[in-house]
């Protein structure tokens, strides 16, 4: 959407979808109960109630000094007052920062600092937090959501209400305004600040509503927070699950059905530990037309146990992408299923076909910064590199990281003289003959052995196939060149230790199978692997690269 035909931002479908139906909801958030079994009503947002009340609190943050342009971190669980707000700050044109709470503290107020912002608003928690640790020292205005401490600054409802009757607000941004600065999960490193441009949320919303045909009227589920702001974008009714969206792998299984049979969901966006949580519950979900699944790889076993909990003409997708470049390709269950065979057997995972008119190319493996197109090495098919993308989501920068935007981001210049970026996914893999797009694990996790490399995709899929373990992890001990790989093993729930050495002894015949799991040295044992908050579903490899190291050690 170019500036010219109005502003370029994604709350400005709000008004328009408010004045042909104010009365259509918006977004239902089901009650629950709290820790002393006190009920919480149903609270349910019209289209009219969302931009009616999203004009207030916009112009009541204006009246305190939170105007376009300004940084605002929010900390505000998912509840109709997060996606007020939220609506509000794109309305005025201001940046919300968004962190996950859940990562390690030290690294929160590295991130909250990077941000340097000029607000903060969070739940009373969250401010008293930044009270004590001084987290963003630098804001000037500072809202409560809920209840209000004599430090906490005006609470969100005095700011709605100071700003009632203002009339509509929308700024006019242009698509190259900052809009958000988004945190990643921080699953290889601290987290970076991913700068979100107007641009990249209008694009979001066309590319998703493209690839899954996703039409207005629908009912959503979506269990990770932020993507339930493309909703009304899309003319879809979002229910907001009572569950923390911090701990998917912890969701109640029993109140999802609730949510999804009380208001006739027919669509769900999880992780792959909300879809594990899914197919172990084992109900059937008959109202689904389509799930969607992204963060990390589903497991087989999991795809093929939701479709046979789904109806017959459901779909199950799960796109591939990042917090700086998303959707990149998509793959539906079925299409996965298929290549099922193959991935147990090493070629790496399926994630699918790029999405238009997003451009995926593949480049030789290098850790250096790469400036300039012209001096990148593409690979044809079949060879494994990094995977590269250019399209309309793809994201430019790190907020006041130079070093890892430089590291991440390459310079192209176009035929017609224009340039663009294209973005280094930290994603190794490779294009099949059939123009298909293979994951086979992070560079960063990369295992740089005498005999050459190993990838995690290609490597753990083979021992994942074993019945008594839940799931395995490859990771490299040594110098880069040098490095011993080793397998670290989750054993399946409940098995006794004393079947433990049993189960190594068939990894490591089955190992022998294929020419790159030969050359697995060690299998080891552990309890439980550390994984990311956002989506409990990526392995902190790096830590169990450490403690592996140890282990083995001690055993020498």
């Amino acid at each position: 959407m170019a500036a010219a035909d109005g502003p370029c931002n994604i709350a400005a479908a709000l008004p328009q979808l408010a004045a042909q139906a104010p009365d259509r909801v918006a977004m239902h958030c089901p009650g629950s109960r709290d820790g002393r079994g006190l009920a919480r009503y149903d609270v349910t947002l019209s289209y009219g109630d969302l931009d009616r009340r999203s004009d207030a609190i916009a112009a009541g943050l204006a009246r305190n000094g939170i105007v376009r342009g300004s940084r605002v971190v929010v900390m505000v669980r998912p509840s109709p007052e997060f996606f007020l707000l939220m609506f509000a700050l794109f309305k005025a044109g201001a940046v919300p920062v968004l962190v996950d709470p859940g990562i390690d503290k030290r690294a929160l107020r590295q991130c909250l600092g990077e941000a340097d912002p000029q607000a903060f608003i969070g739940i009373p928690l969250a401010v008293l937090a930044r009270r004590l640790l001084r987290w963003a020292p630098r804001a000037r205005t500072v809202v409560t959501v809920g209840r209000r401490w004599f430090w906490g600054g005006p609470t969100l409802a005095a700011i709605e209400s100071a700003g009632a009757g203002a009339g509509p607000q929308l700024a006019n941004t242009a698509p190259d305004d900052m809009a958000a600065i988004l945190f990643t999960s921080g699953s290889t490193g601290v987290p970076k600040g991913v700068v979100y441009r107007h641009r990249h949320f209008v694009a979001q919303v066309a590319l998703l509503r493209d690839a899954f045909g996703i039409q207005a009227g629908g009912v959503d589920l979506p269990t990770f927070p932020p993507f339930a702001l493309f909703d009304p974008a899309l003319g879809l009714v979002s229910v907001i699950p009572d569950m923390d969206p911090t701990r998917p792998a912890k969701a109640d299984p029993r109140k999802l059905h609730h949510a999804i049979e009380k208001f006739g969901v027919d669509q769900l966006f999880g992780s792959p530990a909300l879809m594990r949580v899914l197919a172990g519950h084992g109900q059937p979900l008959p109202t689904l037309r389509r799930v969607t699944s992204a963060g990390a790889p589903v497991p087989a076993g999991v795809v093929a146990k939701m479709r046979e909990l789904l109806p017959g003409n459901a779909s199950f997708w799960t796109p591939y992408g990042a917090t700086e470049c998303l959707p990149v390709a998509v793959i539906e269950g079925r299409e996965l299923e298929a290549t099922r065979l193959a991935t147990e057997q090493g070629a790496g995972t399926c994630v699918g076909r790029p999405v238009a008119p997003n451009q995926v190319r593949i480049i030789a493996i290098t850790d250096d910064a790469l400036p300039d197109w012209s001096g990148v090495q593409e690979l044809g098919p079949e060879a494994i590199g990094e995977i590269t993308v250019a399209g309309p989501t793809a994201t430019d920068e790190y907020f006041r990281r130079p070093e890892a935007t430089a590291l991440a981001k390459i310079r192209e210049r176009l035929p017609d003289g224009s340039e663009r970026i294209v973005h280094r996914m930290g994603d190794l893999g490779r294009f099949d003959a059939q123009g298909r797009l293979w994951f086979c694990g992070r560079k960063s996790h990369r295992v740089r052995t005498p005999e050459g490399n190993l990838y995690t995709e290609q490597v753990e899929p083979v021992f994942n196939t074993h019945p008594e373990v839940a799931r395995t992890a490859l990771v490299g001990v040594g110098e880069p060149g040098r490095q011993e790989a080793v397998l670290c093993v989750e054993m399946a729930p409940h098995l006794p230790r004393s079947d433990h050495e049993r189960v190594l002894a068939e990894l490591r015949h089955l190992a022998n199978g294929f020419v790159h799991t030969a050359r697995v040295r060690h299998f080891l044992v552990h309890d439980g692997f550390p994984v990311d908050i956002r989506h409990n579903a990526k392995i902190g490899r790096e830590a169990l690269a450490t403690w592996a190291a140890k282990a083995l050690k001690w055993r020498r």
